[in-house]
């Protein structure tokens, strides 16, 4: 009896954003099961299963009949782009685009260091970022190009002893060794578009770690270790020695998005130049009132020995009415808006475009290359637009196509299917895969 004729092999999918790979290879699987696409493979699968044996049927630990499908590789939650999927056989075939070239356009926000090395951690610290331009990041790139040593974020796949560097993470648990770097290839990495300070809708993220996760964070992320960072709910430094604490003002302090200059020369331009927010009021010191007033007193008093005395008697009658000086009306062709000299408007971002290979993560050389230009940085957005021969706007499959219906997806992932199909049945399904390493974000 012959078997119904099943597609299966390896297409793309594009993945879009907020959603988990995993997740998506679940609505796959919703949309495949019951879809007449799919109904042959089922069949063969039934078929199959009813001619195992008894102990073969014991060991199979998902009973479910349903469409088999995997992932090549797992693309973060904040990522979005090609997502390689695998169906039936070509489930087999997954691992080839582990380790396949990869094309990436990443968007990196400097001035911040996070848990998971993206927006969408938890604080870690901040850095100045004033210094931070076009030309240091272009020059700093160069280092970054060619094979490299890049050391995994803890938020990753990557397992130690068993078990992922994520759950260690989750856990709140210290890696029980050094996560050590390892080389990567990086044939090509460009900027594409600088992003000047309120030019761009980034921002770090808002909710900061805990002491005991920053202190796990440090072990693991040696943050420190180039002495760019600073705790992220630090604002005066704090000198430790032997024999006593002594606490100093720092030249700068951190609020939001902002860094402020809080030094005298700062504070006496601003004073001076009588410069302050708009609809906000010039602050002065107790001591600087106080001193104020002592002078008004004694001028008071030099004017009072300098005049002549002069004797009137005055009456009530003679009282004239006393009438509280009025301000002048304000002048509405000018503009009374004015922004602190101390306030920068928030950090620079940068817009890159790579091509690597083997284990290679984006998020690692978006805090590497913070670090590398004197200060922080985290990953604010991240595409993969190339996974192998599959490119977006290319050959794979949008994800918004599920829910039109099968006959919206049905033919373009038969067409792709059988295509894959046809590439094996001539040998060259690993020309699809390209070459390179395993994956990453």
């Amino acid at each position: 009896m012959s078997q119904a004729k099943a597609v299966e092999g390896v297409f793309a999918i594009y993945k879009p954003p907020t959603i988990t790979s995993a997740q998506v290879v679940r609505d796959l699987q919703t949309a495949f099961n019951p879809s007449e696409l799919f109904a042959p493979w089922l069949a063969n699968e039934k078929a199959n299963r009813d001619r195992e044996k008894s102990h073969q049927k014991k060991r199979r630990r998902d009973k479910r009949l349903q469409v088999k499908i995997g992932h090549g590789g797992t693309l973060d939650p904040l990522a979005t782009g090609v997502l390689i999927i695998g169906v039936g056989k070509g489930t087999k075939h997954l691992q080839q685009f582990l380790m396949c070239t990869k094309a990436y356009e990443a968007t990196l926000l400097f001035g911040a260091a996070t848990d998971t090395y993206d927006v969408q951690g938890k604080l870690l610290s901040k850095a100045p970022y004033s210094h931070v331009t076009r030309k240091k990041v272009e020059e700093a790139l160069d280092t970054f190009r060619g094979q490299i040593m890049q050391r995994p974020p803890i938020y990753s796949a990557l397992r130690i002893q068993g078990k992922h560097l994520y759950e260690y993470a989750r856990e709140g648990k210290e890696v029980p060794v050094e996560i050590q770097e390892r080389p990567v290839m990086v044939e090509k990495l460009e900027i594409t578009e600088w992003l000047e300070p309120g030019s761009h809708q980034y921002k770090w993220p808002a909710e900061e770690a805990m002491q005991e996760e920053k202190e796990v964070a440090e072990k693991v992320l040696h943050l420190s270790q180039d002495g760019a960072g600073a705790s992220a709910e630090q604002s005066t430094d704090t000198q430790t020695s032997p024999t006593k604490t002594k606490r100093k003002r720092p030249p700068a302090y951190v609020e939001g998005d902002l860094i402020y200059d809080t030094s005298r020369n700062a504070k006496r331009q601003e004073r001076d130049s009588g410069v302050v927010m708009s609809g906000g009021l010039l602050q002065t010191s107790e001591d600087e009132l106080q001193a104020t007033s002592v002078a008004e007193e004694r001028s008071a008093a030099t004017a009072n020995q300098e005049s002549p005395t002069v004797k009137m008697t005055i009456t009530e009658e003679d009282t004239p009415p006393i009438i509280a000086p009025q301000a002048p009306s304000p002048d509405p062709t000018i503009s009374t808006k004015t922004t602190s000299p101390r306030a920068i408007a928030g950090p620079p971002a940068v817009k890159l475009r790579m091509t690597v290979t083997s284990g290679f993560y984006v998020r690692s050389l978006c805090h590497d290359l913070g670090k590398a230009v004197g200060s922080l940085g985290i990953m604010a957005e991240l595409v993969r637009t190339r996974q192998g021969e599959f490119e977006l706007g290319k050959n794979a499959l949008e994800y918004a196509d599920l829910g039109k219906g099968e006959s919206v997806w049905g033919p373009q992932v038969k067409t792709m299917l059988e295509g894959w199909q046809a590439k094996v049945d001539r040998g060259g399904a690993g020309v699809m895969a390209g070459e390179g390493g395993e994956e990453e974000d």
